[in-house]
């Protein structure tokens, strides 16, 4: 439908309305009725929107079904978001917790708009279409039920909220909702996390309270999904770390940065897309320098290669998903001391580390050095090193098989 931005006949129109309900009427009214592009009465994604939806859906009077999609397609999408699913448990948990007191519901989609998780609590019997919408399975992408905030979400990728008569189809004009997007580590759309109330408004800022939660998810999936890499947690102060506003990224065995998140890409300036980025071109320390921050467990000072300051920690996420820097600190400071270990101080951060050359340069060779120094500082105990390392006694023996048969090779 074309839009234009002509006054109609009949002199100047009434741009600012008394409410919101009001502005959306006369938003729906330009736009449906006038073919007149109703800017600065709803915002510019529930325009586009809209425009999307009219070349889909003919009639916006209709009453939506909200079917689920096929058992078949319901199984893949639940195994294609397992990792999504793991990632969030911890947050969804939450969410549901603070809103145990609202008749907000919480609703997970997939990157196409299928739902994968809904609130436990079922909906009230004054919330008739949420009872129908929030069910693990059922499309609520914007080619399904037009407009709404996860449709928008999963469409544009941008965070959002659509309120009321802004939906495209008259049916959920008592809706209220506010979504905000999940991507992965290759920054694609892994999700997207929305709450949903009807009849009824959030009364409270649902949009932050989201964005928040998908933001903490994003960064547990990004984390998920960087197992035998170096993650790099830094902020320009320390007590941001461990926050949903810590910068995160990933560092690659060759020493290029593999992905930052959000806050980690304001902070740093992005990553160049024509080339794999070196470490020290963002960070001013090489791969070496960075792997000797694992020692430490407190964040400590860096200078940026921008010239920022900031605080950061760096962790050795190996491919069992162990933090081993982690856990052989842990096992020193629990371990009887020894000889052996009071002998080997812990060295200065710019100093070369004494195991340099047994160090391959490859995360790979940081953690098989760990280990080696794990098992060696409990006399080659397996069960002992695999109690203190936190993992399986069969995840040290598939390393140690891995590494012999390496050796044998050469």
């Amino acid at each position: 439908m074309p839009l234009s931005t002509r006054q109609p006949a009949g002199g100047p129109r009434q741009l600012f309305a008394r409410s919101p309900a009001e502005r959306v009427a006369l938003a729906r009214q330009q736009f449906f009725e006038e073919g007149v592009r109703p800017s600065g009465l709803v915002g510019e994604a529930v325009i586009q929107s809209w425009m999307r939806c009219t070349r889909i859906h003919a009639d916006r009077r209709r009453v939506i079904a909200f079917d689920a999609v096929t058992p078949s397609r319901l199984h893949a999408t639940l195994g294609r978001n397992r990792e999504l699913l793991e990632a969030a448990r911890q947050e969804l948990a939450g969410m549901e917790s603070s809103l145990a007191g609202t008749d907000c519901r919480v609703l997970l989609t997939d990157g196409q708009g299928v739902i994968v998780h809904v609130t436990q609590h079922p909906a009230t019997v004054e919330q008739p279409i949420l009872r129908q919408t929030a069910r693990i399975g059922v499309n609520i992408a914007e080619s399904v039920v037009g407009t709404t905030a996860p449709g928008i979400v999963a469409t544009t990728g941008k965070a959002c909220t659509v309120d009321g008569a802004e939906h495209y189809f008259d049916y959920l004009r008592h809706m209220q909702c506010a979504a905000a997007p999940i991507r992965d580590v290759r920054g694609r759309l892994a999700g997207v996390l929305d709450l949903t109330v009807e009849a009824r408004r959030f009364g409270f800022d649902a949009a932050s309270m989201v964005a928040l939660y998908a933001t903490t998810i994003e960064n547990r999936l990004m984390l998920a999904q960087s197992r035998d890499r170096l993650v790099l947690r830094f902020q320009a102060s320390p007590a941001l770390l461990g926050t949903p506003l810590e910068a995160l990224a990933g560092i690659a065995p060759d020493g290029t940065v593999e992905w930052l998140n959000a806050a980690g890409a304001r902070l740093i300036g992005g990553v160049p897309e024509a080339a794999p980025c070196d470490a020290g071109l963002l960070f001013g320390l090489d791969l070496a320098a960075l792997l000797r921050l694992t020692r430490r467990e407190a964040a400590q000072p860096v200078r940026l290669a921008s010239g920022l300051g900031v605080w950061l920690q760096a962790r050795l996420q190996t491919c069992d998903g162990v933090d081993f820097a982690h856990a052989v600190g842990t096992a020193l400071a629990e371990a009887p001391k020894t000889e052996t270990a009071a002998a080997s101080p812990q060295p200065p951060i710019d100093a070369p580390s004494p195991s340099a050359s047994e160090v391959d340069g490859t995360l790979r060779g940081h953690s098989r050095k760990l280990i080696e120094e794990t098992l060696a500082l409990h006399g080659g105990n397996i069960s002992h090193a695999a109690r203190q390392l936190r993992v399986s006694r069969g995840t040290l023996y598939r390393h140690l098989r891995s590494w012999r048969d390496d050796d044998d090779a050469r």
